[in-house]
């Protein structure tokens, strides 16, 4: 079988390497040809663990192959994925002028049956959008040729994408007709072989399912937040309630750790765009919308804990941060907390130290000068009057404490993902800090 995929940022790289691995014939496709040029090359223009392997390994066997443009491979392809950026528009709704085009491409364009399917996450009722672009196109030519739109929205955990795709724990397509049905079933058979749960659904309600899954996520990650918050002012620890309710079978124990808030392309967006869907449907989403709300005042709990701790002068102070990326195991920068607290502490008057194992570039992109960048997480705490853990990296687990207090000039560390133990910190001879507990 013969796709392409149009749109080669994390989902359909990703997606087309994937689908390469397992025997299909792939050309992804992206009108910047600058980046096209890069990946034939060898060049990976995001960072996703075994990516560039994977990439390259299907490239250089002939599997995977890249163009600027959809209408190059159109005729020998019988499946085309739209992964194209869905951004938000300035009141919170997915933008869809870059799936709409593809629309356009693929009616005007076609000459057989062929299938459209929708992998970028969009709001419901996009696919009516598109099977109408789709015809309207169609009908200019003057022609009367089948097709299919098809929603597969995406799973992908940033850090463990290749993982997610090649072993998925389920595959969510929409159909309306028997003859997409099958056409999907034969693309997703290696998956179907390994006994891997691929559920048809309607197509709205396919759509549905990723805006849903990603709130719900987005809701428990809030819902601890608040609890954690919380335990601190009644003198909890949350670390003990956590395990507490995760032991019971009907909540388990997924999602319910405590952190500075959560970022990145997919729960900000996505709680934004379902929210924004209710409100044309006249209807509220207050459950989201205080998810929403914590979490933007949780991006600010390290900077308050600081700016406590120091009586509301900052001004002069050196502070260090490890950690920009949204989570470990990416360089995505994408509504991190990290760029939320870099703004206030520069509101504040401190200077800021930063250190990340792979999201330096990115930082450098959106922050500029505006903070020193330090060249390891040691050089990052020299003379510091405080330490920031945003990001959990690995490499951040078992620093060298003992010499990191004799750089820094206080020893206070605000930990913002609970990764080190309280009373250890305090026998080392640190103030320390962190959520919840």
């Amino acid at each position: 079988m013969n796709i392409a995929v149009v749109g080669t940022g994390y989902v359909g790289l990703v997606s087309g390497a994937c689908f390469a691995e397992m025997g299909v014939s792939v050309v992804c496709v992206d009108i910047n040809e600058e980046k096209i040029i890069s990946l034939k090359q060898g060049n990976i223009p995001i960072y996703e663990p075994g990516l560039d392997e994977l990439v390259l390994k299907n490239y250089r066997e002939g599997r995977l192959n890249f163009a600027t443009e959809l209408i190059s491979c159109l005729d020998d392809v019988d499946i085309v994925f739209s992964a194209v950026g869905t951004p938000p528009d300035e009141d919170g709704s997915a933008d869809l002028q870059y799936v709409m085009s593809v629309a356009r491409t693929f009616g005007q364009n076609i000459k057989k049956y062929s299938i459209l399917v929708t992998k970028s996450t969009v709001p419901v009722g996009t696919a009516r959008k598109v099977k109408t672009v789709i015809q309207t196109e169609l009908d200019k030519r003057g022609v009367d040729i089948s097709f299919d739109v098809v929603s597969n929205p995406e799973f992908l955990k940033e850090g463990s994408a290749i993982k997610d795709f090649m072993s998925p724990d389920r595959v969510i397509i929409g159909v309306e007709t028997e003859r997409a049905k099958e056409w999907m079933t034969k693309l997703y058979r290696p998956f179907l072989l390994n006994n891997f749960r691929v559920i048809f659904t309607d197509i709205p309600s396919a759509e549905m399912i990723k805006y849903a899954a990603n709130s719900m996520l987005a809701t428990r990650i809030s819902f601890m937040n608040d609890i954690a918050n919380l335990c601190e002012l009644v003198g909890a620890d949350v670390n003990q309630v956590r395990k507490g309710i995760g032991t019971d079978l009907r909540i388990g124990n997924k999602f319910l750790y405590p952190g500075c808030g959560y970022g990145g392309s997919c729960f900000p967006k996505d709680v934004k765009a379902l929210i924004k869907t209710a409100e044309q449907n006249n209807y509220s989403m207050n459950v989201l919308k205080a998810v929403e709300e914590v979490n933007q005042e949780q991006k600010k709990v390290l900077f308050k804990k600081l700016f406590y701790y120091y009586r509301g002068n900052l001004r002069n102070k050196k502070i260090a941060i490890w950690g920009l990326a949204f989570k470990a195991e990416t360089d995505d920068m994408r509504e991190a907390t990290s760029l939320v607290i870099i703004d206030l502490l520069l509101e504040a008057g401190a200077t800021i130290v930063v250190y990340d194992p792979i999201a330096m570039e990115e930082c450098k992109r959106r922050v500029g000068n505006m903070v020193f960048y330090a060249t390891d997480m040691y050089d990052a705490v020299q003379d510091v009057d405080a330490l920031l853990l945003l990001t959990e990296w690995k490499l951040f687990r078992l620093p060298k404490w003992d010499a990191i207090k004799n750089m820094m000039k206080e020893a206070l560390v605000i930990d913002g993902r609970n990764i080190y133990d309280k009373k250890e910190m305090h026998e080392l001879g640190f103030t320390y800090l962190c959520i919840g507990c």
